[in-house]
């Protein structure tokens, strides 16, 4: 019968294209259909066009990472660890290489061998790719998929994957399709919000701070019971803050911006220095650099831009410098207060918080409770882990998961 599949999968990210990739190897007759001209758009940007794709943690601990979602996700990541993900990519001639002891990427450097990778697996074991058309709806008979309209067309199967993705990155193919689907058939959907996002503030003096960088910054939310901490690199931006030191942290703030009309952070600009090391550290300039400005010596640690911001006495000398400036620079060097009054959006969100509704698919499975056949994985579910390889890890482990289980069910 023409447009009969044994599986249909919607979306060619890397939980799409590892579920058609699975799938295929089984002898499943398979249809991969993706919205975009081409696929894996979102998945060629990743890690700057390098792509993380998964790092050396074992499945529990980076289970762990993904907060809310952990228990959900800890099936997937067991079944399909990083030594698993390495073993299949250096099977399709793509090793998988670290150099910092932590992340792994292509040995090339290059996202576009990953995508190949996948792409070719699943097409040279028979995978049928429709680009540039877009899902209307899946069809369903008694509480069971039976295929999916395409554009009026009508594509059978008795099974189907929605792995559409998230919405951020709507330039590259993120949008709210998958979401409308899953409503269609029965499911909830958590608010969808912009993760792994640069913030903006409210103080203004940020802007004369644009393009610094330090390269080891802790953020905090300033919140009653809000506990989590994010470490790393940290950019000032025209309007905020952005780079890893707020990027995981992010997601969290997007949620509260939904309760309030800002958000305050503090962010330590040196946290291997505590506050008793400033006081020391001004106690020896007065005594040995007197003389010398203090200015001039916070910017040995510190860019002058930023340091006329902490220190707005530092032009006077070290030794005629009162304690009460040095403990406001000191509250502005470990405790800067910034109100985030919004996140930069989807169209720079790297990843999507929110999703499907994770208590009505079987996280063994990744089948709904609701309709028999219909699968879902990678990030159209509610969830969303921290920057290192964690989502890509996470999208793969699923997609595998997903099409291995359907081609052992036939």
């Amino acid at each position: 019968m023409k447009n009969t599949f044994d599986l249909i999968i919607i979306g060619s990210g890397p939980a799409g294209l590892a579920a058609a990739a699975a799938a295929s190897r089984r002898g499943m007759r398979t249809l991969l259909l993706e919205q975009m001209p081409g696929c894996g758009r979102k998945l060629l940007a990743s890690g700057g066009g390098k792509c993380n794709v998964t790092n050396v943690l074992k499945p529990a601990d980076m289970a762990s990472r993904f907060g809310r979602g952990a228990r959900f996700v800890r099936h997937a990541l067991h079944t399909y660890p990083a030594e698993e993900l390495k073993r299949y990519f250096a099977g399709q001639g793509v090793p998988l290489e670290f150099t910092d002891g932590f992340h792994y990427f292509p040995r090339s450097l290059k996202a576009t061998d990953i995508l190949h990778a996948l792409l070719d697996d699943a097409v040279g074991n028979g995978c049928a790719v429709k680009t540039g058309c877009r899902v209307d709806g899946v069809l369903s008979r008694d509480k069971a998929v039976c295929g999916v309209t395409v554009s009026g067309e009508e594509f059978y199967a008795p099974q189907v994957v929605i792995a559409s993705g998230g919405k951020s990155y709507p330039a590259l193919g993120g949008s709210v399709s998958g979401y409308q689907l899953a409503k269609d058939m029965g499911h909830n959907v958590v608010p969808p919000l912009p993760a792994m996002v640069g913030l903006q503030c409210r103080e203004e003096w940020v802007k004369e701070c644009a393009g610094i960088s330090l390269p080891d910054v802790e953020s905090r939310i300033a919140l009653p019971k809000e506990k989590f901490r994010c470490r790393g690199e940290l950019l000032f931006t025209h309007t905020g803050i952005s780079a890893f030191a707020v990027l995981d942290i992010s997601g969290r703030v997007s949620e509260l911006l939904e309760q309030h009309k800002s958000v305050p952070m503090k962010l330590d600009l040196m946290p291997q220095r505590s506050e008793d090391e400033w006081r020391k550290l001004f106690g020896s300039w007065q005594k040995k650099s007197g003389n010398v400005s203090v200015s001039r010596l916070l910017s040995e640690d510190f860019p002058r831009r930023l340091v006329n911001i902490l220190c707005p006495q530092g032009a006077m000398k070290a030794a005629q410098f009162p304690g009460s400036a040095r403990d406001e620079f000191i509250k502005n060097a470990t405790a800067l207060e910034l109100n985030i009054s919004a996140t930069d959006g989807w169209e720079k969100a790297m990843v999507t918080r929110g999703g499907v509704a994770l208590d009505e698919v079987d996280s063994k499975t990744l089948e709904s409770r609701i309709v028999r056949g219909l699968y879902f994985a990678g990030e159209v579910l509610d969830v969303d882990g921290p920057c290192g390889g964690y989502n890509i890890s996470w999208a793969l482990a699923s997609g595998f998961l997903v099409g291995n289980m359907i081609g052992e069910k036939a």
